[in-house]
């Protein structure tokens, strides 16, 4: 569900690769997650191939957030599709996440 794409300036890019992240898939999100989620961590996350998630994909995405804060390192969102970007707005993780429109801006 979660590859790594590389690296771009210092930043680990990971992309998800599946259209949903929802209650049905978000252990397995969580999984592909948690060994990226290292001390100091600097990583984008690009989903832009997702048009659909739900609270339990919102509640990863806070978790795994804070986990790479607490440890000094970043997590930035970029290609987000219309319906995940409104979803973000409606419950105003839009001022919780670094979100950026793509990757060229999430790694300067």
């Amino acid at each position: 569900m979660i590859k790594n794409a590389g690296v771009s300036n210092g930043w680990t890019v990971l992309s998800v690769n599946s259209e949903t992240v929802d209650s049905s898939n978000v252990f397995q999100f969580k999984a592909g997650m948690q060994p990226f989620r290292t001390a100091g961590a600097k990583l984008i996350l690009d989903l832009g191939a997702v048009e659909f998630m739900d609270s339990s994909a919102l509640g990863a995405l806070l978790t795994a957030t804070r986990a790479v804060e607490a440890s000094g390192g970043a997590l930035r969102l970029v290609s987000l599709t219309p319906p995940v970007r409104t979803l973000f707005e409606l419950v105003r993780l839009h001022r919780v996440f670094d979100i950026m429109n793509d990757l060229a801006e999430a790694a300067a």
